[in-house]
């Protein structure tokens, strides 16, 4: 199973507790931001699968951090955690949690929001990309692929580092033995640019080697 990378956003103050090196000791890989600003800058880096953020911590609603996190990826899980209960806005965060609870009750709420595990996501450096849902999500963004985008995906990250040749690319993602004319494939590696780079036409992951094929460099 997979490890799942959660970020973390909380400040540092003795009478409020720190759940990130106990988050930790639960398995997951964690990534602390002491505010927002660290944290949109980490949402890119490390591609999160969610974010738990300890409002009460900062003295503070959250609700700034919260909004901000939603403007970059829409479909992000949020655990937000307060000192006290606030009237919150519904779409503000998947899950408030009041203190004083245990760690445990914290991962037991971030299991249900998780998009998957095991051979349902694969995760290869920051792309993530979940095959039930059909949906890709790396440095920041999250993006709804079709079958056979997903599938020329899965492929080539499978294969991350290594070469893959056009023909039998494009003979296992449209299952077909005529190769004929693979300009289609184009296409659509330049739609999956879009989806998984910051810049589409000066990809940093998706690499064209000439005459050859594809190499997702991570």
């Amino acid at each position: 199973m997979k490890t799942t990378t959660l970020l973390v956003i909380e400040a540092k103050h003795a009478e409020v507790p720190s759940f990130a090196a106990d988050l930790q000791k639960k398995g997951f890989d964690v990534h602390i931001a002491q505010n927002g600003g660290k944290a949109l800058s980490l949402l890119k880096e490390v591609s999160p699968s969610l974010v738990v953020v300890n409002a009460a911590s900062m003295r503070s609603t959250g609700l700034r951090i919260c909004q901000s996190l939603r403007e970059k990826d829409s479909k992000l899980p949020i655990i937000l955690i307060l000192e006290e209960e606030k009237e919150i806005n519904k779409d503000a965060a998947d899950a408030v949690l009041i203190l004083p609870f245990t760690v445990q009750k914290l991962s037991n709420r971030i299991k249900p929001l998780l998009p998957g595990d095991g051979k349902n996501v694969l995760h290869v450096g920051p792309i993530r990309l979940d095959l039930e849902k059909r949906r890709v999500r790396c440095m920041g963004k999250s993006t709804k692929l079709t079958p056979r985008l997903v599938t020329l995906l899965q492929l080539l990250m499978e294969k991350h580092g290594e070469v893959v040749e056009r023909e039998p690319l494009f003979k296992k993602a449209w299952e077909t033995n005529y190769t004929g004319d693979t300009r289609t494939l184009d296409v659509h590696i330049s739609w999956l640019r879009r989806a998984i780079e910051l810049d589409a036409n000066n990809p940093k992951f998706l690499k064209t080697v000439r005459g050859v094929g594809y190499r997702l460099d991570i």
